[in-house]
């Protein structure tokens, strides 16, 4: 079974439907999985979560159809991070009409806070009003001058944490107007949440992706180990996904990030749903994709993001920086100055390449 990553698209109720044709190969066969007695024989579940799709395929001696159980577990987790649902906690918390936390939500921002200080800054919750304005997200794009800009990255770089008070998770902002988005790791991390589920159930041998973002544990069957397919990045968002390189995975998570498929044309220009959030506009290097393996998937996630606002020369450079830390087995691809696509792959990640 191989499961083909994409770049991520936002994340709202109707975007990423044309992932059917990216996960056509993918796609687990049926939604209500028929009861089997050979166990060799894996459980195939898919569904609709967070605005693509996902598909799940574990092991399990008692051929169990734990389909009612993870799509609650990704409703509640729409109903806490999601900034499509209205009434979901994020989006009362960017509107100040609460400041308690659950703890998912304060996981969330305390490992994203932790690589916004590892990445120097590439990686951001914090810039949910200029991903707005930019037009990605559930806002309609906005006209921005240079006064509206530097309001907006004034409130992005504005303190937030997490404090507790008399056992109570609670949100301390320094300006009201700040406004968080998880998008960037959300997915790795439900992906994460849905592993440790299907563990909990006594299930070992799984691969789970939901829209692009894999985590994988154990093996097949026969030993063979579970295999990830990188896209190769299109022309266009409508380009048919090919397949550039495929990977073994072992108890390891993969993330995809990409501007490719994201991103809108203006009087000649494109713009990536990536932000900079040093500048608080969209990226403008040469970097399409880039592909990160880790051991947990919203950690992938999360710096798969950051070496996209990074770019390839800075990605370098951080990854010869920190040798022994998170996002050192990754790929990128760019068009080189003569329009060719090229890669660049960091010696972890070439070992995990299968060989044609």
């Amino acid at each position: 079974m191989n499961i083909y990553c994409k770049n991520r698209s936002v994340w709202h109720p109707r975007a990423g439907r044309f992932l059917i044709a990216l996960l056509a190969s993918a796609i687990l066969t049926a939604c209500h999985t028929p009861v089997r007695h050979n166990a060799n024989e894996p459980v195939r579940l898919s569904g609709e979560a967070q605005g693509t799709y996902y598909s799940i395929l574990y092991y399990d001696s008692l051929q169990r159809n734990l389909q009612p159980q993870i799509d609650s577990l990704l409703d509640d987790f729409d109903l806490t991070a999601s900034l499509w649902v209205d009434s979901s906690l994020l989006r009362r918390l960017n509107a100040n009409l609460t400041d308690t936390l659950n703890p998912l939500l304060a996981d969330l921002l305390q490992q994203s806070l932790y690589i916004n200080r590892y990445t120097d800054g590439a990686f951001d919750c914090r810039i949910g009003r200029l991903v707005q304005a930019w037009g990605f997200s559930f806002r309609q794009r906005e006209e921005l001058d240079g006064s509206t800009l530097d309001s907006l990255l004034h409130a992005a770089r504005a303190t937030v944490a997490v404090d507790t008070v008399d056992g109570a998770l609670l949100l301390r902002k320094e300006n009201a107007a700040t406004e968080l988005d998880f998008n960037a790791i959300a997915q790795g991390y439900a992906s994460d949440l849905l592993a440790q589920y299907l563990e909990s159930q006594g299930i070992s041998s799984y691969i789970v992706n939901i829209g692009g973002e894999v985590i994988s544990h154990g093996a097949k069957p026969d030993g063979r180990p579970w295999v990830a397919g990188i896209e190769q990045p299109s022309e266009d968002r409508y380009s048919s996904p090919i397949v550039h390189t495929r990977i073994a995975l072992h108890d390891q998570s993969v993330v995809t990030s990409g501007s490719y498929r994201k991103y809108y044309e203006k009087d000649g220009a494109r713009y990536s749903h990536t932000i900079d959030p040093a500048t608080g506009r969209p990226v403008g290097h040469t970097l399409l994709s880039t592909s990160v393996v880790e051991k947990e998937c919203w950690l992938a996630d999360a710096m798969a993001t950051a070496y996209m606002v990074m770019g390839l020369e800075k990605g370098k450079a951080f990854i010869s920086a920190h040798p022994n830390g998170p996002g050192t087995q990754a790929v990128f691809f760019i068009y080189d100055s003569c329009g060719t696509l090229a890669t660049y792959a960091t010696p972890g990640f070439e070992r995990m390449i299968i060989k044609k």
